[in-house]
């Protein structure tokens, strides 16, 4: 079969991605800022490889659901924008393209990482594999996927690519890639023989509107500007819950009877939530087994997913929202509104600061959550019994689950700044 050449314009590409169209290393990562252009250029960079040839791409996420408005999404329209249309088949419901060439774009979720042994590209080997949002995953999942990475031609390199917001410095990556390298806080380019790594920002994308910038540039919380305006590693101060621990509970769900779960809703920019736990209150014990996290869930869907989690146990839901909790029932889910009302939040947090809460090793957006959230601080950084109303979503869920526990006549404050 054919492969081809193709001549583009470098003025498409941002400038500082320029030197990574032919970058070989072995690793690859791409982070920093929220739209720096990293999530495109690999995007562009994967469609310029498999037209040459020589090259398939398994494009990850951690849900497979997500894929669709994400990496799916953007890689057709790389392939639209540059009119190579008659090149490619799309297959947008096994979500496959496939180059005239034979070559191969497969995307995968992880949420079941097992699966992925059993895809194989119809010519030649995974040379690339891209992660998307890789602060999502786990360590076994990576670990997984370089297993995937076998065979084919030993005179072209494989890769393997992250892309993702620097979100806390807590996390495996930058335990397993970063730490050992001694990586500056203010550094933004690192290679050597078996890794390249690439910061970036806003600063570095010359397609953002001027509003863009400006939302960029003017965010008034120092964790979520550093992170997502400076593409710098999080580190969190004030941080609300200390009291929680990972642990692999796949071989505990026999054991849980006490079923608690919430949903908080959402659609666009906000994901729905669902918070599946078991509690065992002779021991103040929250084991969070399962979740939910995302966006662009019509009703009738967000019921299909709510049953095949919990199916007909009780799910707590936001009470802001009769008419999608109505729509759930009509669905089946056993969906009830939480009760809310006066400082219902600060009690609710106040009452899960007494519990000891483990997470699923796999609720990675939980685990997120946890780690993020955090008093809003005044000036001078001391801390405001207010908690910042960001990356709460399955927290809000986790409330709404407990309510019933919490709204006690004696509840006691701990741990809190007030």
């Amino acid at each position: 079969m054919k492969n081809y050449e193709i001549e583009i314009d470098p003025n498409i590409f941002n400038s500082i991605y320029l030197p990574h169209l032919n970058n070989l290393s072995r690793t690859q990562i791409f982070y920093g800022g929220s739209s720096s252009g990293k999530s495109v250029f690999i995007a562009q960079r994967c469609i310029l490889d498999i037209v040459k040839g020589g090259r398939n791409y398994l494009v990850c996420r951690q849900v497979a659901r997500t894929i669709k408005n994400s990496v799916f999404a953007q890689i057709t329209r790389v392939i639209n924008e540059w009119g190579l249309g008659d090149l490619f088949t799309i297959n947008k419901s096994d979500y496959i393209i496939t180059c005239v060439n034979g070559y191969q774009i497969i995307f995968v979720g992880l949420d079941d990482v097992e699966k992925i042994k059993s895809i194989v590209p119809a010519k030649g080997a995974w040379t690339d594999i891209w992660i998307e949002e890789a602060t999502e995953i786990d360590r076994a999942s990576f670990k997984q996927l370089e297993k995937r990475q076998r065979g084919g031609d030993d005179s072209i390199p494989k890769r393997i690519m992250f892309s993702f917001n620097p979100v806390l410095k807590m996390i495996w990556i930058y335990k397993e890639f970063f730490e050992h390298i001694g990586w500056a806080d203010d550094q933004k380019e690192y290679k050597d023989n078996d890794i390249s790594i690439l910061r970036t920002t806003y600063r570095d994308n010359k397609f953002l509107t001027q509003d863009d910038i400006l939302r960029l540039k003017n965010e008034k919380d120092k964790y979520y500007f550093d992170v997502y305006s400076e593409g710098l590693w999080g580190v969190l101060g004030n941080v609300i819950f200390k009291n929680w621990s990972i642990e692999d509970l796949s071989g505990m769900h026999d054991q849980f009877t006490n079923h608690k779960n919430g949903l908080d809703f959402g659609f666009s920019s906000d994901p729905a939530a669902i918070a599946a736990t078991h509690y065992d209150r002779k021991n103040k014990t929250i084991y969070f087994y399962d979740e939910l996290y995302e966006t662009e869930l019509t009703n009738d869907v967000l019921a299909r997913i709510t049953l095949e989690k919990i199916g007909r146990q009780l799910v707590v839901c936001d009470s802001a929202e009769p008419k999608s909790i109505q729509e759930l029932r009509a669905h089946g889910v056993m969906a009830v509104p939480a009760k809310k009302g006066k400082d219902s939040i600060l009690y609710g947090i106040q009452w899960l600061q007494q519990q000891k809460i483990v997470i699923d090793s796999r609720c990675i957006n939980a685990r997120n959550e946890f780690s993020q959230y955090k008093w809003r601080e005044d000036s001078a950084g001391n801390a405001l019994p207010v908690p910042v109303d960001k990356n709460d979503h399955l927290i809000s869920a986790l409330r709404y689950a407990y309510e019933d526990e919490a709204l006690q006549p004696a509840v006691q404050i701990y741990d809190s700044p007030i």
